[in-house]
């Protein structure tokens, strides 16, 4: 048999034989690296679907419990949702999450009600009932409540800074001890968020009058057809004019080729947030539209702004790690 094998192999060109053991070289080093990304991506967790925080109307307002096997006692609420529509419990994938779960955050992904069943502005209270309600059971899923971080793309990202600008203390008064929390965030990490509907720039969704995005008229309710209850609706949604002393540490990923949401908006949110002392920053993405392939990469980012804001023991690591990731803030990358 070894004599056959041998007269195969010597009757090969020579080309091909010196060829092929770089050949499988590389195979298996392909193979090798496919098997630790699918690794990476699939950590081993412990996972509570749709649990329930609030009601809108008959409908239930759920979330999911993602904790990972080293969980550190840190939380990140993920904001599910694109247009301001959700997803069902338990359709947030794990490897969406997967570099912030493998630095020991424990994951709350939220759904809300999709527009146009619930309006913009119901959806911005349902989101700060969710984080009221992931603060008020802190013990139970053994995380601090007072260091919570917030992430989301688009209407994702829109929502975690309307936490960030307006979450604060519940009521007293309050029935519902859950309703007597905290809606605030510690930290903020998103894709290109709308920040100002009064003003949308150069977006496709301009309708050129003021008046709301053109796709999303009915989400805001009956009245925003009526510009003069649409400027109240509009600043009211708008995180650019709530900006407060307490606006936390905001990191910002956005495409300079977004038509839908121009990177204008998170520049702008940028400059009046400086105007306020605070340094919010943006990493832009060169070529990048309204999401890009690369995007999951960037999110190993976002885990590591996040110990760099929430992990006080390991803070000067975490700045470090940002600042060898992040020298320039404009970064290449495809459309």
């Amino acid at each position: 048999m070894d004599d056959v094998m041998s007269g195969i192999w010597m009757g090969l060109p020579t080309w091909l034989r010196i060829a092929l053991p770089s050949l499988a070289a590389l195979v298996v080093t392909l193979l090798a690296l496919a098997g630790a990304g699918w690794w990476y991506f699939h950590p081993v967790v412990d996972r509570h679907d749709g649990v329930v925080y609030g009601r809108r109307g008959d409908k239930k307002l759920s979330l999911d419990v993602i904790r990972p096997a080293n969980p550190n006692g840190l939380a990140v609420v993920l904001v599910v949702s694109g247009g301001w529509r959700s997803g069902d419990a338990g359709s947030a994938p794990v490897w969406l999450m997967a570099p912030v779960l493998r630095r020991g955050y424990t994951v709350f992904a939220v759904y809300h009600m999709s527009q146009p069943d619930a309006t913009v502005m119901e959806i911005i209270e349902d989101v700060h009932r969710a984080v009221r309600f992931v603060r008020h059971h802190a013990h139970d899923w053994k995380i601090d409540p007072h260091r919570i971080g917030i992430t989301g793309g688009s209407a994702g990202g829109h929502l975690s800074l309307m936490l960030a600008t307006r979450g604060g203390p519940g009521s007293r008064d309050a029935q519902d001890p859950v309703d007597r929390a905290s809606s605030a965030v510690q930290s903020v990490a998103i894709f290109y968020p709308v920040t100002d509907l009064l003003n949308l720039g150069s977006s496709t969704e301009n309708p050129g009058d003021g008046g709301p995005p053109k796709s999303f008229v009915q989400a805001f309710g009956p009245d925003a057809t009526d510009m003069a209850r649409w400027k109240s609706i509009g600043r009211d949604c708008s995180p650019i004019y709530h900006i407060t002393s307490e606006l936390p540490p905001v990191l910002i990923y956005h495409g300079d080729a977004d038509t839908l949401v121009p990177l204008e908006q998170s520049r702008r949110f940028q400059q009046c947030a400086r105007e306020s002392g605070h340094d919010v920053q943006i990493v832009v993405h060169r070529g990048g539209g309204h999401g890009w392939l690369t995007m999951l990469w960037d999110v190993r980012q976002f885990a590591t702004w996040f110990d760099l804001t929430l992990r006080r023991k390991k803070a000067e690591v975490g700045r470090k790690k940002w600042e060898a990731g992040s020298r320039q803030l404009e970064v290449e990358g495809e459309g």
